[in-house]
Formats: C-alpha cells, structure tokens, sequence
C-alpha cells in the first residue's frame, strides 16, 4: 500500500508543467528528476512572399481573363528569377458579383480575386521581385516571412541539446553522492515556437502623399517604391525536457 502511494504521489509530481518547477534537480526515493533546457540558433534559409492578383470588371470573361493575366505575368517574373515550378504556388480565383444592393437584379459588375505564394531561396531575388510585382502593377504584395526549410531539423537539435544538459546534470548530481545514472524512467518534452521570424506587411510599404489640386490639397494613400528587404534575423528554437532517472 506505501509503495502504491509512494507510485502515485511520483507521478503526480512528474505530471506539473516543466515551467512550473522551481529547481532543476530533485530526489524522489530511488530516483532522480532532472529539467533542462536546449537552444538551437541558425540564419533562415527561407523567404515566402505572398502576392493578390484583382480584377473588377463589368464583364465577368474580361475581369477574369485579367486577373489570369496577372498571374501568369508574376509567375513568369518568378521564373526569371530563378524560381523553380515547386516554389511557385498559384491558388484558384474566386468570383464575387457586385448587384449594387439589389440582388434580385443581374450583376453589375464581377470582383475576381486569386493569391500567389513564393518562395524564395535566394534572398538577393527578393528586392528584384518586389520592385517587378509591384512597380508594374501585376500583383498586390501581402508579406514577406522569414522562415527555414526544415524546421524538425532545428527542433530536433534544441531537443538534443536540452537532454545533453538534462543528463549532464544527472551525472554531476550524483557524483557527489558516489552514485551513477541509471535507466530513462520517465521524459517529458515542450518545444517552443521559433523565434525570429521576420514579417514585412505591406502596411511598412505604404506611404500618405499631399497634392494639390484646383488650389486644394488632396491627401490621398498610394504605394510608394518597395523598401530593402527587412534584415533576416536569426531564429531560435528553445526545448525544455523533464527526465526521471534511475539511480544506480
């Protein structure tokens, strides 16, 4: 019956959140419960820029065949950049007739709307690509995020080396005691999200203009040039583990 308390309180005690413990190193009779953390920091390999192509028209072929135009355009500026068909994503357009407020009348006009997502290897075609899109006209940039390919690689590496830490702190623990590390009783694993990823929204594109029109001033929103692409942070990945082990 002590045994079967003793088990239960173990495990209840192993059930907390690893955040929730105040130290890193605790003794529970025949075991020892260790919490560590791991860190794994490395540049993005990755950009993604995410494009609207639009087009309104009274006409629903004319609305539609011009948007079809602007995707076709931006797709081939990617693939003068050297983007390869899988790193070009085009999704499906979608039709919104407009009856001005009155349904039961015939459409007035036709809103046809699609996205565009890239992704980008060399970041040195991102300026190149922003200043093609939009200057012209083909496409409306939505964002710009900094990212990395695989992501489990850099997970897997911060899992590492938290459980280098956690069993490192095992080893020291012990050794004062004459004892040694045992068996994995028990781990508990929580990743946390990347850090460092870089967003540009097109809201850091726009710019307010005054002019002057019939000796009135006319303050109107345009897009103004695209900026230099925000500088690439590094992205961290942070594990936290909790391991049980035995105590030999």
């Amino acid at each position: 019956m002590k045994r079967m308390i003793l088990s239960l309180a173990f495990l209840g005690l192993l059930a907390r959140p690893a955040r929730a413990q105040i130290v890193d190193v605790k003794f529970i009779a025949d075991t020892l419960v260790v919490q560590a953390e791991g860190t794994y920091a490395t540049d993005p390999d990755l950009a993604t820029l995410t494009f609207d192509v639009s087009s309104q028209e009274k006409d629903l072929k004319r609305a539609y065949d011009s948007a079809t135009q602007s995707m076709h355009r931006i797709v081939a500026l990617a693939e003068r950049s050297g983007l390869k068909k899988e790193d070009v994503s085009t999704g499906v357009l979608t039709v919104a007739p407009s009856y001005g407020g009155d349904r039961r009348r015939k459409a007035r006009s036709y809103f046809v709307r699609g996205q565009i997502v890239l992704k980008v290897h060399d970041f040195s075609q991102i300026g190149p690509i922003l200043d093609g899109s939009v200057e012209d006209g083909i496409a409306d940039f939505r964002s710009l995020t900094y990212s990395l390919v695989d992501e489990e690689a850099a997970k897997q590496r911060a899992v590492a080396e938290a459980m280098h830490r956690a069993m490192g702190r095992a080893s020291a623990a012990l050794e004062q005691k004459g004892q040694k590390v045992g068996s994995l009783r028990y781990a508990s694993l929580d990743v946390r999200q990347l850090m460092g990823v870089a967003r540009l929204e097109p809201a850091q594109m726009m710019m307010e203009s005054a002019e002057v029109s019939a000796g009135a001033f006319d303050t109107r929103r345009r897009m103004a040039s695209p900026l230099p692409p925000v500088a690439p942070e590094r992205i961290t990945v942070t594990a936290t583990v909790q391991c049980a082990f035995q105590i030999l």
